[in-house]
């Protein structure tokens, strides 16, 4: 009974409130608020400073990581060919971490105080506030975290040559996925293939949330039948 009689005090920092939501914080998270400005989450200044991060500043950090890792395989002698069917092969495996993540990870139902608070800084936190141009993509700090269990798994699969070359191509899909995502909340596209991809994805948080989990395709949603019915979806065919 607390946790349904508990209101958000959205002029306060949010993160340590929405746990107390309880089972109503699903409801609450995807009736979206939308404005160009996010909330404050943390009292910190510090904290806060982490969850803020300008769009640019992906491929500014990561696209030289990309780079050298290429440079790594190249050096160890394969060819621009093989280096290309490898960084392409990344990139694909990418396109399904974006879906499988998305869809099994970011929209977990929570209802307890800390599955709450976890899922809003995760994911919650973009559909309550799908409009905050600094909380659209993932902050540097925690992919650099991210990047060590990542390039280990690569490496324990790869062969030593191979496993940089892969790894960017992986970390290429990552910097292709978050600033596509951007572009799609924020862009005016003018062609017709990015203003589909862009209906399909805001189609995604404004009408049918448990559908369309692709970000910069719908390849997955198509192969794993969870493509929207709906016409704006079906634009994207």
């Amino acid at each position: 009974m607390v946790a349904q009689e508990f209101t958000v005090d959205l002029n306060k920092p949010l993160v340590f409130q929405v746990g107390h939501l309880g089972e109503t914080y699903q409801e609450w998270v995807h009736q979206p608020i939308v404005s160009n400005e996010g909330p404050r989450f943390f009292e910190s200044d510090f904290w806060e400073f982490l969850t803020r991060t300008v769009w640019w500043a992906i491929p500014a950090i990561w696209l030289p990581v990309v780079c050298w890792c290429i440079s790594m395989s190249l050096h160890m002698g394969h060819t621009l060919p093989q280096i290309a069917l490898m960084v392409g092969f990344g990139i694909f495996v990418w396109t399904f971490l974006e879906y499988t993540l998305h869809r099994f990870l970011f929209h977990i139902e929570t209802k307890s105080y800390w599955g709450n608070t976890i899922h809003y800084l995760l994911h919650g936190c973009h559909h309550k506030h799908p409009m905050d141009g600094l909380r659209l993509v993932f902050p540097p700090a925690a992919t650099a975290v991210l990047c060590v269990p990542f390039w280990n798994l690569v490496k324990l699969l790869a062969t030593p040559s191979t496993t940089p070359a892969l790894f960017g191509g992986g970390l290429l899909g990552y910097v292709m996925y978050d600033v596509t995502h951007y572009y799609l909340h924020h862009g005016q596209p003018t062609k017709r293939v990015a203003k589909r991809l862009k209906k399909y994805h805001l189609n995604h948080h404004f009408r049918i949330q448990n559908k369309g989990f692709g970000i910069t395709s719908a390849f997955w949603d198509r192969v794993f039948r969870t493509l929207p019915q709906t016409k704006a979806a079906e634009k994207t065919r």
